[in-house]
């Protein structure tokens, strides 16, 4: 099997204004509901680079939630942990202004509990056959101290996928188990208790670099919208990777193609350097189109051997 992902399932409504928005006014537009959720995004995306990834989540039995296991077995990704429970989807109603960007959204969390159960049953036949795991670390304490448990013990590695870092934020001593951690720039601010909003990105990697030193974190990488990404290790190795300059058209779903991208490359063998190119290529073909995810590659463009 190839990587692991870990998280929830969503159900996302997207509204786009015809003319200027209006943030306080009705607005004329268009409406989408298409397949979401950070982790079952970053899943699509790894199965877009044909690397066949594993989907551990929950789903319900209506229409919609048949029709994610369908588009995603056809995007060969291993559905076989996906479980079926009633209200097993959650929903992410977003609005967005000319710009492309979220001007407003709510969203409703479903229950994520029976992964704890599953992970119980059958943790040591799934980590037993995967290199690594992403893992959304926004679910419930148990399911990520029993997958960094599983992880430790089969030597699988792991990356922090934040969906919410004020709920990560309280959980200090479990990201520092991660062998990487992933985020954005307002994230790192609530993670070290800063604002980063005005610096620069080589201001932001040298303060990542002594901050992940003194969290104990082994390695992070921050996004930094148009200003690219940061990222720094234990190690010493740090730098900046600029972004893509591209048309934006929809930016959801960039930041979770970016987490793809940077989990295949240190997954593969690719040096934090080399795995923040990915991402970042990843994350510039989602922005350039209205859907959440990356389209088709090949392993060999990014200089990756993998067997399936």
């Amino acid at each position: 099997m190839g990587i692991l992902v870990i998280g929830a399932t969503f159900v996302d409504i997207k509204g786009f204004p015809y003319d200027n928005y209006l943030p306080t006014g009705r607005n004329a537009g268009r409406v989408e509901y298409v397949h979401g959720g950070v982790a079952r995004n970053v899943v699509e995306d790894i199965a877009n680079v044909e690397l066949r990834p594993t989907f551990l989540s929950i789903v319900d039995d209506s229409p919609m939630g048949k029709a994610v296991i369908e588009k995603l077995n056809n995007h060969k990704v291993n559905t076989d942990y996906v479980l079926t429970r009633p209200d097993g989807m959650g929903t992410w109603l977003a609005v967005f202004d000319n710009n492309g960007d979220v001007a407003g959204s709510i969203s409703k969390r479903p229950n994520m509990y029976p992964i704890a159960e599953l992970l119980e049953e059958k943790g040591d036949e799934i980590f037993s056959k995967v290199p690594s795991v992403v893992l959304e670390v926004g679910l419930d304490k148990e399911i990520i101290k029993g997958t960094l448990s599983l992880a430790k013990k089969h030597n699988v590695k792991t990356f922090a996928l934040v969906a919410n870092m004020s709920i990560a934020a309280e959980r200090r001593d479990l990201l520092q188990q991660f062998d990487c951690v992933i985020c954005n720039q307002q994230e790192a601010g609530i993670l070290f208790l800063d604002d980063y909003e005005h610096k620069n990105p080589e201001e932001m990697r040298d303060i990542l670099a002594e901050r992940i030193v003194a969290a104990n974190i082994p390695s992070m990488v921050v996004t930094m919208g148009a200003e690219g990404a940061v990222y720094a290790n234990q190690q010493g190795e740090l730098g900046v990777c600029p972004a893509k300059k591209v048309h934006v058209k929809d930016t959801t779903g960039a930041g979770d193609s970016f987490c793809a991208g940077v989990a295949i490359g240190m997954t593969y063998g690719k040096t934090m350097a080399e795995s923040v190119e990915i991402g970042t290529t990843l994350a510039a073909s989602v922005i350039t189109s209205s859907e959440n995810v990356c389209p088709r590659f090949r392993p060999e463009e990014f200089g990756l051997q993998v067997e399936n």
